[in-house]
């Protein structure tokens, strides 16, 4: 006889259990709180869809915080896994320049989700949608929309983290749990812009103005890649993967010291060697001539190293190579890409179920693990659906 399986969000941590659960044993129901599936999904897609990204395994598990969460489920679902089942459910990808991977050119995230509920029918999951989880009962059986309950021998809960709650992904679900017993760590922002009072006069020339090729720095973290510059601060891939550092530091010491190097293809004795080879007599243009900087990496020296400095060539350099800035707040959680908090990770066991509910599983966004974008949040939910129902199929025997 087959077990009741109920999967609590309707995003990428659950389509992709649902999807491969073992429907001779799992009568699976997936509960979305609102009218469609994947809608976080959907609006990740816009801004440019990051299926996972293509780097060796052992890299790509170092990328998250704490590693030690996902290495086991990456390992048995890694990257190359996920692009393998994509491709055999009609969803090709390719590799970018940036080695990130996305769908192949001319598909769009609509048809990448379709593609994937087309799998969810062929696997008998049954959808059920506008129900809000609500409660546990006392026999710790789900309760939606106040007054409907649910029994089920399973219960996966894929809720989501705090950032885009207007997707549904809103964190109130965390109270429900501590009722319970069960530990939460409120949501704070990830992968989000940061904060630096900008001097009036340098936000008016350069609000918007990206940085190129350039590397940031933090805690003894650097990150290559590439910022835009914002009324706030700073956002943009090179920031966003320092996010644990920068917050550690702020949460430490209410600011965190970031060191951009604007020309990190060269050494401080290249850039020495080229200003003073120069011809150009005025250092600006040096700089634009020499070193290729552009005029808002410019405007970032004179504004923050002294006149003395900008005309002595070696201290230039060195500026050039380390240029501090200082960040004081981050962006509030719902404008975030993701979050970070959510139910803390002594709460589940090795296989996500929660050690206070037997029985009852959690995955995703709405456990306190961290990633820089660029992929790696999809591919932590994936894999850590397809490693769930690996468990479930292999437990449960009929």
């Amino acid at each position: 006889m087959k077990k009741k399986l109920s999967i609590i969000g309707g995003g990428p941590a659950a389509f992709t259990l649902a999807a491969f659960l073992d429907k001779q044993k799992f009568e699976v129901t997936i509960f979305e709180k609102n009218k469609a599936l994947g809608r976080k999904f959907l609006v990740a897609g816009k801004g440019g869809f990051n299926l996972t990204h293509s780097e060796q395994i052992e890299a790509l598990i170092e990328r998250y915080t704490p590693s030690s969460l996902l290495k086991n489920t990456l390992l048995k679902f890694n990257n190359t896994d996920l692009r393998d089942w994509l491709d055999s459910i009609g969803v090709p990808t390719y590799v970018g320049s940036s080695k990130r991977v996305y769908p192949k050119e001319g598909i769009k995230p609509i048809e990448v989700l379709k593609a994937i509920q087309a799998v969810l029918i062929k696997n008998e999951v049954h959808i059920e949608y506008n129900k809000t989880w609500t409660a546990w009962d006392n026999r710790n059986n789900l309760v939606f929309n106040n007054t409907e309950l649910v029994e089920s021998d399973y219960n996966i809960f894929a809720l989501g983290g705090g950032s885009w709650k207007v997707t549904g992904s809103d964190g109130n679900w965390m109270s429900i749990f501590e009722k319970k017993g069960v530990t939460t760590i409120p949501c704070q922002a990830s992968n989000c812009g940061y904060h630096i009072e900008w001097p009036s006069e340098f936000i008016l020339k350069h609000a918007g103005a990206p940085l190129k090729n350039i590397s940031i720095s933090c805690f003894n973290k650097k990150q290559k890649g590439e910022v835009v510059i914002t009324q706030f601060g700073l956002e943009g891939n090179a920031i966003y993967a320092l996010s644990p550092e920068i917050r550690a530091e702020l949460e430490k010491q209410k600011k965190a010291i970031i060191s951009i190097d604007l020309k990190p293809t060269l050494s401080f004795e290249d850039i020495v060697s080229k200003l003073k080879k120069s011809n150009s007599r005025k250092t600006t243009e040096v700089l634009k001539n020499e070193l290729k900087l552009s005029p808002a990496q410019i405007g970032l020296l004179k504004t923050y190293i002294s006149k003395e400095t900008f005309l002595a060539i070696d201290m230039l350099a060195l500026k050039i190579k380390n240029l501090e800035l200082t960040v004081v707040n981050s962006a509030e959680v719902d404008e975030s890409i993701s979050t970070v908090g959510g139910l803390c990770l002594s709460a589940i066991d090795s296989n996500f179920q929660l050690n206070a509910i037997n029985n009852n599983f959690c995955i995703g966004e709405m456990l306190d693990w961290d990633a820089p974008t660029g992929g790696y949040l999809l591919q932590a939910c994936f894999s850590m659906g397809v490693g769930l129902a690996q468990h479930l199929n292999t437990k449960y025997i009929k």
